[in-house]
């Protein structure tokens, strides 16, 4: 039986375009907020046109020792020069990066997911310490 988790890739976000990179503090205060940056395309640029392009990012926190993960934050990029006119004719696009705000209570891993159009699901990982 095939499962999704088949299809996940990662590796080196500083030798692959599509791996996201995850910019955040190694260790905050329990229940302080801080900010969580990801971004496809951080060393190696991403494309980013309407034929090849980063979709969605997620963002999830799974606390040391848990059953489960919770999501942080889903962003969707939905301008990638696309118009009437025709591919990479449009008046706007959309660049690969987010942040968001957050606050934990415990330690655990950030997780950022991101969905490229032609290469498909890539994930990266990094632990985050609570004092």
């Amino acid at each position: 039986m095939t499962k999704l988790s088949e299809f996940v890739k990662s590796a080196d976000w500083k030798s692959e375009k599509h791996v996201p990179a995850i910019d955040c503090p190694e260790s905050v205060k329990a229940g302080d907020w801080f900010t969580v940056a990801v971004t496809v395309g951080k060393e190696i640029p991403h494309p980013n046109t309407t034929e090849h392009h980063i979709a969605w990012i997620a963002v999830h926190f799974a606390p040391a020792g848990g059953k489960a993960s919770f999501e942080i934050g889903r962003f969707e990029f939905s301008a990638h020069g696309q118009s009437a006119t025709g591919p990479n004719q449009g008046p706007v696009y959309t660049d690969s990066t987010v942040s968001v705000r957050a606050r934990v209570t415990v330690p655990g891993t950030l997780f950022a997911t991101a969905y490229c159009n032609i290469h498909g699901l890539w994930e990266a990982d990094r632990p985050l310490q609570v004092s």
